[in-house]
């Protein structure tokens, strides 16, 4: 016997699981994380709590300090805010479950929670790569074509861009629900800290070929092409940095450098999870690569692409300068 999901929720909906050979209906999944070893779990805990208190931290900031100085009320800057606010997102999705599943015996979560979070968690991905990809157009347009930049660029253009990478990355997630029926039968144990779409798929009964199928299409959309728009960008402005004098071409090649690495790390843990061969479901190599698309990369965002840039660092300065002088 087996039970189908709901056709409008078969894949990111509420699932329902079915133990055949038992016949036992599921109502939880367990994660079953990283370890049961508990001085490893102690350790993990407070490394992922570190680094989340440092994103909430960062990120924050640099949503907070955007009206204090009129010099950041640039479309740079307005993307930035947003890629800061999906981060917050991001790591928020997965790292508070994980913390709480560290120093628990039953690290289970609901199929409702479970279908949220793989929902949130594909459409916060696949906005922040499209977000990337503008990001990286809107810096190709101010170092190779400053002077069109105020027209090109202008802010119902970047309002626009904003809009229409949420909504797109929004349709992106719930196509594949009315593509991809899934029948869940193997057990309710998922490889993973976190419910991920491929980890939870692998509780399907049957052949999951077409499923795979439809899944890497979406991805390749997703992931592929905003990083082959990232690449072309980058290349046609260092070959602009390249003509530049030596002090504007080491300060300009310095920030493109960074934010290379940033989408490096980004794209390339995401397309070895995504776009890379299929891992037996009792491979760990998912939920490790996992770490740096969903938590490393949230906490490296705001320090990369903001706090190192001296208008930033001026204006916190300043704000705590204020702080300081009204205390």
């Amino acid at each position: 016997m087996e039970t189908k999901t709901p056709p409008i929720l078969r894949t990111f909906g509420i699932f329902n699981f079915m133990d055949i050979e038992n016949q036992t209906i599921f109502t939880d999944l367990v994660l079953l994380g990283f370890t049961d070893n508990t001085k490893i779990n102690y350790l993990l805990f407070f490394i992922f709590f570190i680094i989340y208190i440092v994103t909430i931290f960062g990120n924050i900031l640099i949503i907070s300090i955007i009206p204090f100085n009129l010099h950041l009320n640039t479309p740079m800057y307005f993307f930035l805010t947003n890629l800061s606010f999906i981060d917050l997102c991001n790591i928020s999705c997965a790292v508070p479950k994980l913390l709480m599943d560290l120093f628990s015996t039953q690290k289970t979560i609901s199929l409702i929670a479970c279908s949220a979070q793989i929902v949130l968690l594909l459409w916060i991905g696949a906005n922040e790569c499209l977000l990337l990809a503008v990001m990286a157009i809107d810096r190709y347009v101010a170092i190779c074509h400053p002077l069109h930049y105020p027209m090109v660029m202008k802010w119902s253009v970047c309002r626009g861009l904003a809009i229409f990478v949420c909504v797109f990355s929004f349709t992106f997630v719930f196509l594949p629900s009315f593509t991809m029926p899934v029948t869940l039968c193997h057990g309710n144990k998922v490889n993973h800290f976190m419910c991920e779409a491929l980890s939870v798929m692998r509780l399907a009964c049957g052949d999951v070929h077409d499923n795979e199928i439809v899944a890497f299409f979406f991805s390749f959309i997703s992931l592929f092409f905003p990083f082959v728009i990232i690449l072309v960008s980058y290349s046609c402005i260092l070959s602009s940095v390249l003509k530049m004098s030596s002090a504007g071409r080491s300060k300009a090649f310095s920030t493109c450098t960074s934010h290379i690495m940033v989408v490096a790390l980004y794209f390339g843990t995401g397309m070895v999870t995504y776009l890379g061969p299929s891992t037996d479901a009792s491979s760990n190599q998912e939920k490790y690569v996992s770490v740096f698309y969903v938590i490393v990369s949230p906490m490296l965002n705001p320090f990369i692409y903001s706090l190192k840039n001296r208008d930033v660092r001026e204006t916190i300065a300043k704000m705590l300068s204020y702080k300081k002088n009204r205390g």
